[in-house]
């Protein structure tokens, strides 16, 4: 097949550009280039999608197209200029579209209205809304959750893999029982491509089914053969000592606030396994995972505590 990413520089767009390559496809990746360099033995067409005509580089007709803008302007180009040239689109979009993230498990339903200024990082899921709502109900809706594994650029799974590698006790977020989704990269690639080669359209909630946090945190560990003693902080202390959930400076990854985000982990995504989804065990990221930081020399920043901060919330935790 030839196959268009518009991306295909960073993470999940290329993995799927290094799968797509992998399968026999002809590759075009187009993007601006400045996130990243696109998998060897592939095409790259330097675009700019922010102006209009800026797809004009990309040239002739192609089997797949896998988006994963999240500007409604870009998509709106890209459907435009690409008009009449293109059998299946996919649309990367995200488990954010959905209005209501207090509720645990629902499975697809409605998202939320498109009300939003597209450039505000903050409307990320509205944006997102806006974008499948141009694709229309003919593309396929991935909507991905928390995306892990080798290239994460966000160490939000990456932080717990470092951490174990670590010794003394772990700082862990709210209860052991709270549940978590997340989904490989490459499953996550691997489900794309496979259900865009068979013309599956319509959105599916791309990530695996909930499980609970401790056995998150007790299959990492026991991948790095660690043993570490967990020492749970409730959510009140973490908001009360100014813990961060999610990601950035002073944060626990894996962790979101209860009950307003009960459900932003916690969906039934049994349609989305039986259509193909496949998910590999939490040890094989895990691994994988530390294999890359030990390659790539990435140090993981964007998301976690420092090891004096742990040191100081574990001292007050008593």
């Amino acid at each position: 097949m030839r196959t268009l990413i518009l991306g295909g520089t960073r993470f999940l767009s290329r993995e799927i550009a290094r799968q797509s390559r992998d399968r026999g496809h002809e590759v075009v990746c187009a993007a601006r280039g400045m996130a990243g360099d696109p998998p060897p033995d592939v095409e790259f067409v330097r675009v700019d999608r922010s102006e209009d005509g800026g797809l004009a580089p990309v040239v002739g007709a192609f089997d797949l197209v896998i988006d994963v803008a999240r500007h409604p302007s870009l998509v709106r180009r890209a459907v435009a200029e690409l008009a009449g040239r293109v059998g299946h689109w996919t649309l990367v979009s995200s488990g954010n579209v959905y209005a209501d993230p207090s509720q645990s498990g629902q499975a697809l339903h409605e998202p939320l209205a498109n009300e939003a200024d597209e450039a505000d990082p903050a409307n990320y899921g509205p944006a997102k809304v806006a974008c499948e709502q141009i694709v229309g109900d003919g593309a396929l809706l991935a909507r991905a959750g928390l995306i892990v594994g080798p290239e994460d650029p966000f160490d939000r799974f990456a932080y717990w893999v470092d951490r174990f590698t670590r010794s003394g006790p772990v700082l862990a977020p709210g209860s052991p029982d709270d549940l978590v989704q997340l989904v490989d990269v490459r499953d996550l690639a691997t489900w794309i491509l496979d259900a865009a080669e068979r013309g599956l359209t319509g959105p599916y909630d791309a990530i695996c089914m909930p499980f609970s946090r401790g056995e998150l945190l007790t299959k990492i560990a026991g991948s790095l053969n660690a043993q570490p003693e967990l020492v749970w902080a409730d959510q009140e202390f973490l908001i009360e000592h100014k813990v961060a959930p999610w990601m950035g400076p002073r944060s626990l990854p894996m962790w979101l606030p209860l009950p307003e985000y009960a459900g932003f982990m916690a969906r039934d995504t049994s349609a989305t396994l039986a259509a193909g989804l496949h998910i590999r065990p939490i040890a094989d990221t895990a691994l994988d995972t530390l294999a890359w930081l030990r390659e790539s020399g990435h140090a993981v920043s964007h998301a976690g505590l420092t090891a004096i901060e742990e040191e100081e919330l574990l001292r007050v935790l008593g």
